[in-house]
This record gives C-alpha cells, sequence and structure tokens, in this order.
C-alpha cells in the first residue's frame, strides 16, 4: 500500500495528514506554528504518524505546503498554498471551479479547471482586518475565547457594523461600539459580516464561478459560510469543521501520490513502490 503525508506549516497553525493510495484519511494533527517552524513540523508530522500507527518509514513520499514549507527539512517536495488548495478542494468537491481560503493571516481566492490547475488567483491586502485573526482578537478583546466565537454569533440580533479598512481602524470601531453598550455578538457578527464582505470583493476580482468551495479555519464557524453563501446568492461547499483546516495538507498528501505515479511512469522509481501495512 502507497502511504504518502502532507505537511501545511501555516502562518497560525500548522497540520499534517497522511493517506493511503486509495483515499483513506488515515493519520492527522495539528499544532500552533510559533516560531519555530523546522520543529513543529516535525512536530506536528510525528503526531499525525502516530494517530495513524505508522513510523516515518512506512511513508513514501512527503510534500510541504504553507508560507513556512521551506523549514520543512523531511519533505520530498513543497508545492505553493494555491497548488495545494486546488488538489484538496477538488477532492472533497469535484465540481470545485473557486476556491475561498481564509486563514489566521491572508485570504486567497484561487479560480480552477476541472482538473484542479489553478487560472487565476487574488490575494487580500496585507492587513488583518481581512483574515481570521481579525475575528479572533475581536473575540479576545470583549473578553471571549476562540472557541466562544460561534456561539457568541448565534445570538446576535442587530449587527453594527465594522467599516474599518485596516485591523488598527477596526479595533477603534469596535472599542467605540462596547463603549456604546453595543452586545458583543452584534460586534462579533458585524466583524463576520465586514470579513465576508472582503472575501467576496476578492472573489468577483478573480470572477469566481460556481462551485464555490470555502475553506481555513474561520470556516469553523457556520454564520460564515452561511454569510459568504448569502452575499453570493449561491450555494457553497463547506468541509466538514473537522476537515476545513486541513485540506492543504489533504492536497499535498494526494500530490504525493501523483508524484510516485510520475515517477514510476518515468522509471525513477519501480511501480508499487511504499510501504505494505
Amino acid at each position: 500500500m502507497i502511504i504518502t503525508a502532507g505537511v501545511d506549516i501555516g502562518s497560525t497553525y500548522s497540520k499534517a495528514m497522511i493517506q493511503t493510495e486509495e483515499g483513506e484519511i488515515i493519520g492527522r494533527a495539528m499544532l500552533p506554528t510559533g516560531f519555530r517552524l523546522t520543529e513543529v513540523a516535525r512536530a506536528v508530522y510525528d503526531e499525525a504518524l502516530a494517530d495513524a500507527g505508522l513510523s516515518a518509514d512506512d511513508i513514501a513520499y512527503v510534500i510541504a505546503t504553507g508560507p513556512g514549507r521551506h523549514q520543512v527539512d523531511f519533505k520530498d517536495m513543497q508545492v505553493t498554498d494555491l497548488t495545494a488548495s486546488a488538489r484538496g478542494a477538488s477532492f472533497l468537491f469535484p465540481g470545485t471551479r473557486s476556491i475561498l481560503d481564509i486563514g489566521g493571516q491572508t485570504m486567497k481566492v484561487s479560480r480552477i479547471d476541472e482538473h484542479a490547475k489553478v487560472l487565476s488567483f487574488r490575494l487580500n491586502d496585507k492587513c488583518a482586518a481581512g483574515t481570521g485573526a481579525f475575528l479572533e482578537k475581536t473575540a479576545r478583546y470583549m473578553g471571549y475565547s476562540v472557541e466562544e466565537i460561534s456561539v457568541l454569533m448565534s445570538t446576535s440580533k442587530q449587527p453594527v457594523p465594522i467599516s474599518g479598512v485596516c485591523a488598527v481602524f477596526a479595533e477603534s470601531e469596535v472599542i467605540n461600539h462596547l463603549s456604546l453598550g453595543t452586545a458583543p455578538a452584534d460586534i462579533m457578527q458585524g466583524a463576520i459580516e465586514s470579513l465576508t464582505g472582503r472575501s467576496v470583493q476578492l472573489m468577483k476580482r478573480v470572477r469566481a464561478e460556481p462551485e464555490y468551495t470555502l475553506i481555513g479555519g474561520i470556516l469553523r464557524f457556520e454564520t460564515m459560510g452561511k454569510t459568504v453563501s448569502d452575499l453570493l446568492e449561491a450555494e457553497v461547499n463547506v468541509p466538514d469543521p473537522e476537515m476545513v483546516q486541513y485540506v492543504l495538507a489533504l492536497g499535498c498528501a494526494i500530490l504525493g501520490r501523483r508524484r510516485l505515479e510520475k515517477l514510476a511512469e518515468a522509471g525513477a522509481v519501480p511501480a508499487g513502490a511504499g510501504v505494505t501495512v
């Protein structure tokens, strides 16, 4: 059995996933990225291996992605975030043609073809107001944990606008709303709607078209996907909350298998290389 691994060293969290040649996910792990990228890459990979009940010798190929992919010293190959997300999203939703990826520090939109090839893409401006970090910071400022965001938003009755195009100005708006006695739930929902508004603008710039697939940690919150869907006036695909942060790592594992197939065709490795478990 050929087993491959994908490692995604993101700006906020690092993920690793182990997958068989049949496409079965048999191990995964996630850790905060921090600043020691080489160490966290090894740690998250080891946790995923332990989850699968395997050792590094059982893995035929490892592909890394994410901003910290260059620091993964055990990788066989590295790919861009866009390439990894295209493969992962297409595996989960084969009809995907546009991908919105909202991470802790970045927002990316890409348009792909039926072969998961990236045709065009756009990135957000370098400002935290367009990323998940702003939502998390807003929640913490109001005294809530990240885990409480979803519950908090579910109680919103009248969202207030957060229009600042910069995280600093947006934070000033949050402070002002609190001073006026605005309910934290309404502020949080306003922040979500501000973020989704920016994401839809970015999607229009890339000429996004259905099917739309939304990925990234912020999509753990059901309100996010629903708000984007409402603004687009279209259905959107959102992976299971337990999977939504692993799409890039999944894409890398898939690409690892494809890479092995190409090497086998070229005679660089024997067909069926890998360890039987």
